[in-house]
């Protein structure tokens, strides 16, 4: 399979560059990005996303929020599969992006790592069960080069738990808490960020309860894992119809 890397030249797209050139049934036809000085020889930069997705059988994307949403209507317009890791894409992007999605098979992924995926459907089952009386918190800790917070994950972590809680997310969702914020309501999910460092990326979940905890953690060591889970979604997905995609349909979950 001809795959094409948008966003070839940032942390994830160097990784995916790597991978793919190392998989011998994959053959890397080249990839775009929008810097302009001291561009990898390693891969072939072509000159836009027209370009890449026309040497492609498909294109993954880790690029930034309007950049994935071009990539998409490319996609739809070519008919060719899209992978996409972006994050913080806002809701009127994704609108677009799921637009896209009905002329072209698209599948997003805010985070392409098995785990987390798992750790997502448990996190839905486990906020189901506990019900109201555990309050809902989320910690994620990353590199102090990331520029969104809270990450993709941590907001599709804290979207999960409400599904499963049966509350809206967008009306329950707590980012910020300083000076007299009063008592905490029953069904807030709160969030926590912390930046430094080289931390690939860290996520906890706390359910807290009245004498007990229950902590769900995912930790990422290698950033290599997220590259290898996109091209493991990347396969499946060059075999479905168009449509909207996210990890949990690759990895059937119910």
């Amino acid at each position: 399979m001809k795959i094409g890397i948008a966003g070839c030249t940032g942390r994830m797209g160097q990784m995916l560059v790597k991978e793919v050139t190392e998989d011998g049934d994959l053959y890397l036809t080249g990839g775009i990005t929008r810097e302009t000085q001291n561009l990898p020889t390693n891969v072939p930069i072509l000159k836009d996303a027209e370009d890449l997705f026309a040497v492609s059988d498909l294109v993954i994307d880790f690029t930034a929020p309007d950049a994935s949403v071009y990539n998409a209507r490319v996609a739809a317009n070519t008919r060719k599969p899209l992978v996409i890791g972006t994050t913080g894409i806002s809701e009127s992007q994704m609108k677009e992006i799921r637009s896209c999605a009905e002329q072209t098979p698209i599948l997003f992924t805010p985070n392409a790592s098995v785990g987390v995926n798992v750790m997502l459907e448990a996190i839905r089952d486990i906020a189901a069960k506990l019900g109201s009386d555990f309050n809902i918190e989320i910690t994620e800790a990353h590199h102090n080069r990331k520029i969104d917070a809270p990450s993709g994950t941590a907001l599709a972590l804290g979207k999960a738990a409400a599904q499963g809680r049966g509350i809206d997310f967008n009306s329950h969702s707590v980012y910020e808490r300083y000076g007299n914020t009063g008592a905490r309501t029953q069904n807030e999910i709160g969030f926590s960020v912390i930046r430094g460092g080289d931390i690939v990326g860290e996520h906890t979940v706390y359910f807290i309860g009245q004498g007990e905890r229950l902590e769900i953690t995912h930790r990422a060591i290698d950033r290599a894992l997220f590259a290898r889970g996109a091209i493991r979604a990347a396969r499946w997905l060059s075999t479905q119809p168009a449509g909207f995609y996210e990890m949990r349909d690759f990895l059937k979950f119910d």
